[in-house]
């Protein structure tokens, strides 16, 4: 049983790295969509071993850049 006053993983502030499903989910997009935003180099990760972690703060970096292209559009 989870105790309910514990943050969810995925907003927990203190985390400096989410794994790709947490930042899809702080997008709100899917999985997939998160991977090929790294692939293409839109969203920052990093690999740690065989892991691939995305920083906490490249997600809310990747939407001020996607609204300041709409905006110079």
């Amino acid at each position: 049983m989870q105790n309910s006053s514990a943050p969810a993983t995925a907003d927990d502030p203190t985390l400096i790295l989410l794994t790709v499903e947490e930042a899809a989910r702080r997008l709100r997009v899917g999985r997939t969509t998160c991977f090929a935003l790294i692939r293409s180099g839109a969203l920052e990760s990093i690999m740690i071993g065989a892991l691939r972690r995305v920083p906490a703060d490249a997600p809310a970096a990747y939407l001020a850049r996607r609204r300041a292209e709409q905006r110079a559009a």
